[in-house]
């Protein structure tokens, strides 16, 4: 961590330079210290002292500090801020959401051998075991690098005790590199996987690599009952070369997963098992000997295989669950394995799919794969991500396929030509639909549209909680006001979206709706609004007037609790944004975000002297990252110690000629 000089800077040379040797003696031979030694210190001191530990270090004292009432949040975030640099804003308000957020960048680097500035700074105290197991205890995710053999060798090792930790801890596993199965040290990564998805407690995979067998090794006997018939005959020609004649008949009931056609649960007597370095030997032997890589892909076989004797399961391995299933690169080819898997994934809860652009016929395929799925009364499916669809009306393919999920978040950027060679999608009446069960929307279309294809799903939608409507583009002379209405159920002035909590409206043209805006507002109970990009002052004449306006309605909202405003090009006018705060109704917002807006430094401060006079409630966050700073610094930092006493701010370095020409781009 960095050393704070700025503490010692109204002491004298004599005192500073003795703290200083102290500190730095604390560090070096704290493991030679007792941790009551430095508890007993006087709490100033014990402050002090903080910044200058190791992660290690303070990761041992944090459980006691506390029990002392002293946070190490500002250390935590230290670290962060030394690693991201001092311009990067840190929006972590715990110190176990910072120190987690500490380990999980950490990790990766440490474990894998990676580097960063922070890393080859501290490189002697976190090239250790120690810290590795220190961070293990705090990460959820582990990403699997199969190009770096010895680190994921080490876990078969020496490293042994960190794996068996990281089976406890580790929830989601991301393989970031294509994992050849032709080649033998692949099963070092395989072996990894199978313990923290077979062993652990991982029921979440992110997949960023494109290749179906890899896909169906990681699907195979983790919820579906589909067997990949390339991946079978994989398995049991790997089984016939490596397995020798002695064991023969007791491995291959190990090798046959509950998705391939025996499970022997009982059939484990006079097992035969090997040991693990006689087994890799004799691989090593077969390979030099016969020319061919002879391995094995079979999880309960690799368990033997690299399992240490003394911690080898008494029967056949248990199989995982995927709950969550993310493919970041869902081409043609891993979207057919996945279509085969679908129908019978009954304990996927979650499912995330990205492409560049899908295929019109593959989201068709994709969407009968779902509706068996939705079919069986066994489905759990209750989230869906798909991105980027080629047309809007499969919005309202994919609900009529899944009727039961819960959250949908779509991404729709281009109408290809397609559409005009496949059966044509006939719309159902909004009176003949079912009532949908969706609680979370989003829908991000950067395209140019009417609003069917979504108010038609919103009005069939009684249970929606959080919508986010992003980039859609109207045809000309069109506004975004039935969509508004639609929310605010205009002439009969019950909401169809009656449990709306949060609405995010992100790259809309607004302001020639506003009206519709404020009916909304007066009839809502938002927690969370968000109009970021939205040209609420566009083509405005008096537009301190018109956000007068918006303040007015928005005091309204008893219940909103966060506002955000980013990117509305507010600049002088944001000072009416503390008229939020004044008089008996004031409004009982904790998060404002106000970045982007183009806010001079003598406007912030004319913002904080008013703002101090109309203090909210509640301590206020407030979001000030991307505006001009730096036009005048002096009268920023001002602003900035005027608006510390009862705001948490959100600021990070200003560079005028990059920020001007994005702004000058949004004109």
């Amino acid at each position: 961590m960095a050393e704070p000089g700025h503490r010692a800077q109204h002491r004298g040379p004599e005192v500073t330079s003795l703290r200083e040797i102290c500190f730095r003696a604390v560090r070096k031979h704290f493991s030679a210290l007792a941790t009551e030694t430095v508890l007993d210190l006087p709490a100033p001191l014990i402050k002090d002292l903080l910044p200058h530990l190791t992660i290690c270090q303070l990761d041992e004292l944090q459980p006691a500090l506390n029990q002392k009432g002293i946070s190490t949040h500002s250390e935590w975030v230290g670290v962060l801020q030394d690693m991201y640099g001092p311009n990067h804003a840190i929006d972590l308000h715990s110190e176990e959401e910072a120190k987690h957020e500490v380990m999980r960048i950490l990790f990766p680097l440490v474990f894998y051998g990676f580097t960063n500035s922070y890393v080859k700074r501290n490189i002697r105290s976190l090239n250790s075991p120690t810290f590795l197991w220190a961070a293990a205890k705090c990460i959820q995710h582990f990403l699997l690098v199969t190009t770096l053999h010895t680190p994921l060798q080490s876990l078969t090792a020496e490293q042994w005790p960190l794996l068996n930790l990281l089976e406890t801890r580790i929830k989601s596993v991301g393989v970031s590199q294509l994992i050849d199965l032709s080649k033998r040290t692949t099963q070092t990564g395989l072996y990894v996987l199978h313990r923290l998805l077979d062993h652990g407690v991982a029921t979440k995979l992110v997949v960023h690599v494109q290749c179906p067998i890899v896909l169906a090794w990681l699907l195979h006997g983790r919820g579906s009952q589909y067997v990949n018939m390339e991946l079978k005959k994989l398995m049991h020609s790997r089984e016939a070369s490596c397995i020798s004649p002695a064991t023969t008949d007791n491995t291959d009931r190990a090798s046959c997963s509950p998705s391939l056609e025996t499970r022997a649960a009982d059939d484990h007597g006079d097992q035969v098992i090997p040991c693990k370095r006689s087994k890799l030997d004799s691989l090593s032997v077969e390979e030099d000997t016969s020319g061919k890589e002879n391995f094995i892909v079979d999880p309960q076989l690799l368990c033997q295989t690299f399992t240490p004797c003394d911690d080898l399961p008494g029967g056949a391995c248990p199989w995982g669950q995927i709950n969550c299933l993310e493919i970041t690169q869902c081409g043609p080819d891993c979207l057919e394995v996945l279509c085969s898997a679908l129908p019978t994934f009954f304990c996927l809860r979650s499912l995330n799919l990205h492409t560049l652009t899908f295929r019109y016929s593959d989201v068709l395929g994709l969407a009968r794969a779902l509706k068996q799925l939705s079919d069986s009364s066994c489905s759990s499916l209750t989230d869906l991500c798909i991105s980027i669809l080629p047309n809007t009306n499969l919005l309202e393919i994919l609900l009529d396929a899944s009727p039961t999920v819960t959250s949908l978040h779509v991404e729709i950027h281009s109408v290809t030509l397609e559409p005009r060679f496949l059966p044509l999608h006939h719309r159902t009446a909004d009176s003949d639909k079912p009532v949908l069960l969706l609680e979370k929307l989003k829908v991000v279309a950067e395209v140019q549209t009417d609003l069917r294809f979504l108010t038609s799903v919103l009005r069939c939608s009684p249970h929606l909680t959080s919508l986010h409507v992003a980039g859609i583009r109207l045809p000309s002379g069109s506004t975004q006001s039935k969509l508004l209405t639609t929310l605010s159920g205009s002439v009969s002035c019950q909401l169809s979206n009656p449990c709306l909590k949060m609405l995010n409206l992100e790259d809309m043209k607004l302001c020639d709706c506003l009206p519709d805006v404020l009916h909304l507002l007066e009839h809502c109970k938002l927690e969370e609004l968000h109009l970021n990009d939205c040209r609420l002052l566009e083509k405005c004449t008096d537009k301190e007037q018109r956000l007068q306006q918006l303040v007015a309605a928005l005091k309204t909202v008893a219940s909103l609790h966060t506002l955000s405003l980013a990117q509305n090009r507010l600049a002088k006018n944001v000072c009416v944004l503390v008229e939020l705060f004044s008089g008996s109704s004031a409004s009982s917002v904790k998060r404002l975000d106000i970045s982007s807006n183009f806010i001079q430094p003598a406007e912030l401060l004319e913002f904080a002297k008013r703002l101090r006079t109309h203090r909210p409630p509640h301590q206020l966050t407030l979001d000030l990252r991307r505006n001009p700073g730096d036009r005048d610094p002096d009268t920023w930092n001002a602003a900035l110690k005027r608006l510390r006493p009862f705001s948490v701010l959100l600021v990070e370095g200003w560079k005028s000629t990059d920020t001007m020409v994005d702004h000058v781009s949004n004109m």
